[in-house]
């Protein structure tokens, strides 16, 4: 899709590797996210769903979802500071969807942040148990 666009306009044929490049970063700290989601739902398959290992690894999500969202709001700031956004796609895109993309991130870091407190405390609550006879 971006080909076809600096194709039909050459004055954005510049901003294609930018914008390229500005997106694969964005989807960084999603895999990573992926990576720990995966090691959460291992553990959970273990019969262990209520440990210290699960709280660490829903706030380390909390946190690339934070750090993802403050990335892509402040490099579509940039961005268009630096002209490399159409006044058009500036006003659909950037408006309406980034705004959208930064409080999805939000919200995903706001439940990861209070499942981790969550966890963290069922965990403590089941160490507890283990060592009462």
């Amino acid at each position: 899709m971006g080909k076809s666009i600096a194709a039909s306009n050459p004055e954005f044929s510049l901003c294609y590797w930018l914008w390229l490049t500005f997106l694969w970063i964005t989807s960084v700290p999603c895999y990573a996210t992926l990576v720990c989601s995966w090691k959460i739902t291992d553990e959970i398959g273990k019969d262990n769903s209520f440990c210290r290992k699960n709280a660490n690894l829903l706030k380390l999500i909390s946190i690339f979802s934070a750090s993802d969202s403050a990335f892509f709001f402040t490099g579509n700031i940039i961005l268009l500071l630096l002209n490399m956004n159409h006044p058009g796609i500036v006003l659909l895109v950037f408006i309406l969807l980034a705004l959208v993309v930064v409080f999805a991130g939000i919200a995903i870091t706001v439940t990861a942040a209070s499942l981790s407190h969550l966890v963290y405390k069922a965990a403590q609550i089941r160490e507890e148990n283990e060592l009462t006879i």
